[in-house]
């Protein structure tokens, strides 16, 4: 079957990708760029690196704009999975979401009425499970923004490995936040997957920081051999 992905650039439309090539065929990957930072639906720090990091995985990349505003975006997500659909002929779509049921029941109600397959390879997974393979299969995922206590300015542009991880447990456990970063705690970029044919390297960008808010806003990056 062949599969577009819905590609931010974080690490769970990036991990479900991989998930998806072992199965079916990947033929292109789907970005809608939100110019709302507050979107229901999308993912948004970095989103124009989107198409650095298809270029990496050597995948084709539809990209959509959208105003962002609640419920509308999805009339914007659906034009950008019929393009999909019209150039790469997909059968199905994939995503990345592990707990939203916002986002994955709007998602599945937009693949329902284009008659595309949803595979949700993440739903409910075992968020430990998730994030030791994550590490293990050697993805490199940075931190691109932080949105709740205890993270300060110091988590924005640390790379998601054992040690981290083991602070991002204790974290979860003290704070009742999500280890994945699902409640809106965290989000992330991947700078390396197991399917790029090359990284990516960042060569500049600027941390914006107040009251437990924060982005890394990578403003340079380029692709270098693995």
């Amino acid at each position: 079957m062949k599969l577009g992905v819905l590609f931010s650039g974080g690490k769970d439309s990036i991990f479900a990708c991989w998930k998806a090539m072992q199965q079916e065929e990947v033929v292109c990957l789907i970005t809608v760029v939100s110019k709302n930072p507050e979107s229901y639906m999308f993912h948004t720090p970095n989103i124009r690196l989107a198409a650095l990091q298809a270029e990496a995985a050597e995948l084709p990349l539809v990209e959509v704009e959208t105003a962002g505003e609640k419920e509308e975006e999805l009339l914007d997500l659906k034009r950008a999975l019929l393009a999909a659909r019209e150039q790469y002929g997909i059968e199905g779509v994939v995503t990345g979401a592990i707990l939203s049921i916002y986002q994955a029941a709007r998602v599945q109600r937009v693949c329902r009425e284009l008659d595309l397959w949803c595979f949700n390879p993440l739903w409910n997974a075992d968020q430990e499970a998730y994030m030791e393979e994550l590490i293990g299969a050697g993805f490199k995922v940075v931190i691109a923004g932080v949105f709740s206590c205890p993270f300060d300015a110091s988590w924005l542009g640390r790379e998601i490995d054992r040690r981290t991880l083991d602070e991002l447990r204790e974290i979860a456990r003290k704070y009742r936040v999500t280890l994945t970063g699902e409640g809106g705690e965290l989000e992330t970029f991947v700078v390396d997957a197991p399917f790029f044919a090359q990284r990516i390297a960042i060569e500049e960008a600027s941390k914006t920081y107040r009251n437990y808010n924060g982005v890394l806003r990578i403003e340079r990056a380029g692709l270098v051999a693995k």
